[in-house]
């Protein structure tokens, strides 16, 4: 019994010794991890966080914004933090999409005061926009420069003769008077403003030119002889030291070698000729230049005015007058008989 007493005794101690063991060691364990974690914090040190700006072309890429210093990794030490770029080595940023990067439109006035050639006017903005395929338009738009003189006013260099003429049409649809039309179509074709040119073509004179050159286009060399007509000239000209210049000029409507008046008496030339037959009327005047033959309405008398006429446009003051036909023996009882004039050109 006393045995057992002992033992249980013995037992009753030795678990007040187990549950000793198992509980006390917990202060001590504690009191171990602080001073390990106190030494850890003095030995290492605390971890860095470093931001790195990327440049602006890898903005829209995924990067690491954020990065720690880790020394505890084998065979490396403490790394230290990338040093920033300086500016001359920074990458380029991305170009700002704003008005900057492009050229900034100008804008003007509602009432515009313009310097033409000299000549000042004073008109609307919306006066000059009216048509948006013109000069104007595009000048005035804004995506133009337009110099300015000493007193701010835009300045054109061109002409303001005939401005008026322009800004008249644009405000209310006036055309000109007729003996400035030819003028003032010309200024609305440097301008380029098509409705002013359709109104102007379909007015006198300039309807009658459209007629007059239809006329000239059946002549193709009409050009190459008014031409060598003013060469003709100018050479007897100075080579007479003469005031006056005359040459003659053979005009002629048709190839047959008869006069209109003599056309009834032999009606076997409208019949087609051979060749052979041909050869034997071609021949060639002696005169300085020749016109004909051509198939038209308009008679001689027509052309002779066109010739006139465009030789009073360049300056060049003509008359001409009938001096008689052409005799020349052809065939049988054919002569020539094409009319021949007198050209007179007055050098001063």
């Amino acid at each position: 019994m006393q045995q057992n007493g002992s033992s249980g005794s013995n037992g009753s101690d030795g678990g007040r010794e187990r549950q000793a063991l198992s509980f006390s060691p917990l202060p001590a364990a504690t009191t171990r991890v602080r001073r390990f974690i106190q030494e850890r914090q003095r030995t290492l040190p605390l971890p860095k966080v470093m931001v790195v700006f990327s440049a602006a072309a890898d903005a829209d890429k995924p990067s690491d914004a954020m990065s720690s210093s880790d020394p505890t990794e084998e065979g490396e030490g403490v790394r230290k933090p990338p040093a920033s770029p300086s500016p001359k080595h920074r990458a380029p940023s991305k170009p700002l999409r704003s008005s900057l990067n492009t050229q900034e439109q100008q804008e003007f006035p509602e009432v515009i005061s313009l310097n033409v050639g000299g000549m000042y006017f004073t008109t609307r903005l919306s006066t000059l926009r009216r048509y948006e395929d013109t000069m104007l338009a595009a000048m005035f738009s804004g995506r133009h420069y337009i110099p300015r003189d000493a007193e701010g006013r835009y300045f054109i260099d061109r002409d303001g003769a005939y401005f008026g003429d322009i800004l008249n049409f644009l405000r209310e649809g006036e055309l000109p008077h007729r003996d400035r039309v030819r003028a003032v179509h010309r200024e609305a074709q440097y301008y380029a403003i098509s409705p002013l040119l359709d109104s102007l073509e379909d007015t006198q004179p300039l309807t009658g030119e459209k007629v007059r050159q239809a006329f000239l286009d059946l002549l193709p060399y009409y050009k190459d002889n008014l031409e060598r007509i003013v060469e003709i000239a100018k050479l007897r000209g100075h080579a007479e030291d003469a005031r006056f210049a005359k040459l003659k000029v053979c005009v002629y409507k048709e190839e047959m070698p008869i006069t209109p008046y003599e056309r009834p008496l032999f009606n076997s030339l409208r019949f087609e000729r051979s060749d052979s037959e041909a050869k034997l009327f071609e021949h060639h005047c002696e005169v300085d230049v020749s016109f004909g033959p051509w198939e038209a309405v308009a008679d001689v008398y027509d052309l002779l005015h066109c010739i006139v006429s465009d030789l009073a446009e360049r300056g060049i003051a003509a008359e001409q007058q009938c001096i008689g036909v052409c005799d020349k023996h052809l065939i049988n009882h054919y002569y020539c008989k094409r009319p021949i004039y007198e050209f007179k050109i007055t050098w001063w």
